[in-house]
């Protein structure tokens, strides 16, 4: 097992080594074959840890003697669950874009740079492996950062003024939040000595609330939560793929990671600061719904649809904070449905700009009739992140509104009618928008255009499927993440 666990960190930023100076096809065989070997060695050791919590110690820093291991790899329910989505996408993204970097796509037609560009994302890959499979805060810090430096590098992949502009953007938050991070981290030391996550327990109390803060400050930055939620929509500039991952599976995913962990490991959060994440959770929620009905480019619809989602997430966990297992456990739920549902929006588009130019929602119609698996693949992928059943989300939603209401208060009561609204008006747009796109006549810009090749429409077609059992593997994963907390 503690072989696994090495190889999994390590093959990511070996591949990446790799495909950095290959070219073309070659790239596309390199990182394809490296993204398979991360996600097969993350799927065994998924299963290997099914049913209990591994830690191995790799030992510390001779200037810096510490009660417990400054490294090592360690996984459990928690970790095992964003594995999953970390290397099950990782993989469909990596496959997918041998055919969008390519001549194929009318918006980006060069296959210029395809081996910095898979360095990127593979090392991206193996930064998100490393933070999931990280022991205590430090370690985790560590990938944290080399996540930041990724996603600036890809945002800014294409090299144009907007997407420089928009990687500048995107490290400029995230990079300041992750300072939070930093302050936490130093502060838990300080008192107990240690870096370890169940050293919050150890904190005095006026101390323990502000770390806490703070680590939500930092998860805020990478969760796109109010007010640091700005830098999500600009960095659509990456390409499609890459914001894929990023934003639906990966980066995120890493502040909603932090804040689970810190519930999972760290003990009671006061339910001041608890109730102000919630808060923060459902304001966000609403400035991202409101976006949905202004935006004239497929891609940041997806983002604003992505913040909204997000801050369910972050509900679902604060809500869990407050006693209602049910939210949390649909909290986390939510966090894997989202990633496999929202990467086939996101890719669905990508293959829509490769083939007609253009993601503006006023010069696209028609499309069911010149690209039919396409479509299809986004009006799933719009029913499924509305949380209609038999979707994934349907569930996680239900588990939180659930949850809101187990809590048995009048703000409990509120929070549910607030969730389900969003709900409501998020399906309105979400069908409005499929029905511009999809149907009526055949758009200028869709006459020529057709469904990918074959290397893009198998991601599909599995995160399709993906979208409907992901709660069947996951739900037992969630059990054990959070068995010892109710």
């Amino acid at each position: 097992m503690f072989q696994i666990l090495i190889v999994i960190i390590v093959l990511p930023f070996l591949g990446a080594l790799l495909a950095a100076p290959c070219q073309a096809q070659k790239a596309d065989r390199v990182a394809a074959i490296f993204a398979g070997a991360v996600l097969v060695a993350g799927l065994g050791t998924v299963i290997c840890s099914w049913s209990k919590v591994v830690y191995y110690p790799l030992g510390q820093l001779p200037w810096l003697p510490l009660k417990h291991p400054l490294f090592g790899v360690a996984i459990d329910g928690l970790s095992a669950l964003m594995l999953l989505a970390i290397t099950v996408v990782g993989f469909l993204v990596v496959l997918y874009s041998a055919g969008y970097l390519s001549k194929f796509n009318l918006e980006h037609p060069s296959q210029e740079g395809k081996g910095r560009y898979y360095f990127f994302l593979l090392l991206f890959i193996g930064a998100m492996v490393g933070l999931v499979l990280s022991p205590n805060f430090l370690q985790m810090l560590i990938f944290w950062e080399l996540t930041t430096l990724c996603s600036w590098a890809l945002i800014s992949f294409l090299g144009n003024r907007e997407s420089l502009a928009a990687g500048y953007k995107a490290l400029l938050i995230t990079h300041a939040a992750g300072l939070f991070f930093v302050a936490a981290i130093l502060v838990i030391f300080h008192y107990t000595g240690s870096f370890e996550f169940s050293a919050l327990r150890e904190l005095p109390a006026g101390v323990h609330s502000l770390v806490l803060v703070f680590l939500f400050i930092a998860a805020a930055g990478k969760a796109a939560q109010f007010p640091l939620f700005t830098w999500l929509p600009t960095a659509m500039a990456a390409p499609t793929p890459a914001s894929a991952y990023l934003h639906a599976a990966a980066m995120v995913k890493a502040g909603v990671y932090l804040t689970a962990r810190v519930l999972v490991s760290g003990g009671t959060v006061p339910f001041d600061v608890a109730a102000a994440l919630g808060g923060v959770a459902i304001l966000t929620m609403y400035i991202g719904l409101i976006f949905y009905f202004f935006q004239d480019d497929l891609k940041r619809l997806l983002a604003f649809s992505t913040i909204a989602n997000l801050s369910y997430m972050m509900l679902g966990l604060a809500l869990g904070a407050m006693g209602s297992k049910l939210a949390l456990e649909g909290g986390l739920l939510h966090l894997i449905n989202h990633s496999f549902t929202k990467s086939l929006l996101f890719l669905a588009v990508g293959a829509i700009s490769c083939a007609t130019g253009t993601r503006k929602i006023p010069a696209l119609s028609g499309l069911a009739k010149k690209m039919p698996i396409t479509s299809l693949a986004f009006i799933i992928g719009a029913l499924a992140i509305s949380g209609v059943p038999p979707f994934g989300i349907f569930w996680s939603k239900y588990l939180i509104i659930t949850g809101a209401l187990e809590l048995g208060s009048t703000l409990g009561i509120f929070l549910a009618v607030l969730v389900l609204l969003e709900s409501v008006a998020g399906f309105a747009c979400f069908l409005k928008v499929v029905h511009r796109v999809f149907f009526g006549e055949v758009s200028p810009s869709a006459e020529l255009a057709k469904d990918p090749p074959a290397v893009m429409l198998v991601p599909l077609l599995v995160l399709i499927v993906l979208s409907v059992i992901a709660p069947y593997f996951s739900l037992p994963l969630i059990s054990k993440a959070i068995g010892g907390l109710f």
